[in-house]
């Protein structure tokens, strides 16, 4: 009975149309479409790990002027991107969507820009989760028993990793359990991160003996990037860009999902835009407060310019731990959701035969989750942050950096793959029922023109030690985000050269034409047998 009420069900006949069967459990509801993608986003997470990138490579400006600013060109490519969602509601999403408007080639290297993109996203979200734990245990007096180093700086290094498997393997365990719980903390984490971030906002304002003048809030720069101030405008500037880029990504979540939700053609563009507008009003919001309450400049700097450095220099220490102890779990909800949108990815990839191994990446288990894809998920995960484990000798990880930087290149390009190719259709594209209508022809150019702009700027060197042939260079410090996204689109490429175009063909149909029409038939019977019972 289940099989038959899953193919009389509209969004089960719009997917059997685009040549798929109703494997996955589709009980999410519009709120909990949005809440997965407002929960990887999370302005709990980016604004708090993230902060000192603003902080040291633009200073209060860049906070409080550049993050509306980039936010609405991230507006723009998630409403190219909703568009496309509503004409092609499965849980490929991305890939899916240029395999149909470029064919396989498009698809074949979108697809993988957007796995690498998400996997890095996992990473870079645990281990940030990791580093909050670690400070606040360690605030609390209690010390993870990981210990292979000899210095102060490799040991914090090694409990931040040790946290971070940790951690990384409860949202795997989370995710392989039920689609059903998943659903169920994804919308607590809603509901955690809207109240979390108006109580933080509460205790900035009502607890610090005094606040920054808004001339400091909104116009004072900062530049300890080690590169010249002459290089202010046009380099440093640009690099604290990876706030916002990095803190308002992975709204994809939504797609992947659709095959899950209710009113998939709707709810899920929906889910896109709306996680990016409200988490860029309320990650504004919360980024000012801790600008106001950052009154002790030189102990922000002292600190790395990260956001601990603000609250621990503005607060009393049972206040600040209370702060961290709200982000610390919002960031916690934040990467169970990002394990969650990477394993759909990688089963939706790996159907259509596109990962090695895929016949075993694609099982569901009986829960009719992708069990197998979220452990490969969570590997591949510890694999790309194993540099995390050497610092540069102040026990912060120059690999955190790359690795966001790598989800974001990686997650943009793969973003705006299909936004230039619906570009490129113009008006013979065929709309869902949420569309730009005639916007698209200036809205897709500045979206993919913008992801371009950015793909540059995050793959640069983030510290004069990080530039080859300079005094006083450093592997250590070298962002190996263009070493990791260039090797990964050399050898997907080699592989499609000599190998996946005479195999790979796009996504693959899990049902006949008979099959889809059949579907399409049981669909309208039981759409006329509910409009005879409504009358």
């Amino acid at each position: 009975m289940t099989a038959q009420h899953d193919q009389l069900d509209p969004d089960a006949r719009r997917l059997s149309e685009l040549g798929y069967s109703q494997d996955l459990k589709r009980g999410w509801s519009g709120f909990q479409n949005f809440a997965i993608s407002f929960s990887i986003i999370s302005v709990l997470a980016g604004p708090f790990t993230s902060f000192s990138q603003a902080w040291l490579n633009g200073g209060p400006l860049m906070i409080s002027i550049g993050w509306p600013l980039v936010s609405a060109l991230i507006l723009v490519v998630g409403f190219c991107m909703a568009e496309l969602a509503s004409s092609y509601p499965t849980a490929g999403g991305i890939y899916y969507w240029a395999s149909k408007l470029g064919g396989p080639a498009w698809g074949w290297f979108t697809g993988w820009f957007n796995l690498v993109g998400l996997i890095a996203v996992v990473a870079s979200v645990d281990y940030a989760a990791a580093a909050f734990s670690n400070a606040l245990l360690g605030m609390y007096g209690v010390q993870v028993p990981v210990d292979f180093g000899t210095s102060d700086a490799q040991a914090t290094l090694n409990h931040t990793f040790g946290l971070f498997v940790v951690i990384l393997a409860l949202h795997a365990i989370i995710n392989i359990t039920s689609s059903h719980l998943v659903a169920l903390l994804n919308q607590i984490s809603a509901w955690w991160h809207i109240i979390g971030v108006a109580v933080i906002v509460l205790v900035l304002v009502l607890a610090p003996t005094r606040h920054q003048d808004f001339g400091f809030v909104f116009l004072h720069r900062l530049n300890m990037s080690g590169f010249g101030d002459g290089m202010y405008w046009y380099y440093v500037l640009p690099l604290g860009m990876l706030l916002p880029m990095y803190t308002i990504v992975g709204y994809d979540a939504s797609a992947h999902i659709s095959e899950e939700t209710h009113n998939a053609a709707t709810a899920a563009p929906k889910g896109v835009w709306r996680s990016i507008f409200y988490s860029a009003v309320i990650g504004w919001v919360l980024l000012l407060a801790l600008t106001f309450a950052a009154t002790d400049p030189k102990a922000v700097d002292g600190g790395g310019g990260t956001a601990i450095a603000v609250l621990s220099s503005a607060l009393s220490l049972g206040l600040t731990k209370f702060v961290i102890l709200i982000s610390t779990i919002g960031q916690f909800f934040c990467g169970m959701a990002c394990v969650t949108s990477a394993s759909r990815m990688t089963y939706a990839f790996s159907r259509d035969g596109a990962v090695p191994g895929h016949r075993h990446w694609s099982k569901l288990n009986a829960q009719s989750a992708p069990t197998r894809a979220v452990v490969l998920v969570a590997v591949l995960a510890v694999l790309i942050t194993l540099p995390a484990l050497k610092g540069n000798g102040t026990g912060t990880s120059v690999a955190f950096l790359a690795v966001t930087s790598i989800s974001v290149i990686g997650m943009y390009v793969a973003y705006a793959i299909p936004i230039f190719l619906r570009w490129r259709i113009g008006d013979a594209y065929e709309s869902g029922p949420w569309t730009l209508g005639r916007k698209y022809r200036w809205m897709n150019p500045v979206a993919f023109v913008w992801v371009g702009i950015c793909a540059v700027v995050f793959c640069l060197p983030f510290t004069p030690a990080a530039v080859p042939f300079r005094d006083g260079f450093s592997w250590e410090s070298v962002n190996y985000a263009p070493l990791v996204t260039g090797g990964t689109l050399l050898a997907v490429g080699a592989w499609w050269l000599f190998s996946a175009r005479r195999t790979f063909r796009g996504p693959i149909r899990t049902l006949t034409t008979a099959d889809t029409e059949t579907h399409g038939a049981a669909a309208d019977l039981a759409t006329d047998t509910v409009g005879a019972e409504e009358h």
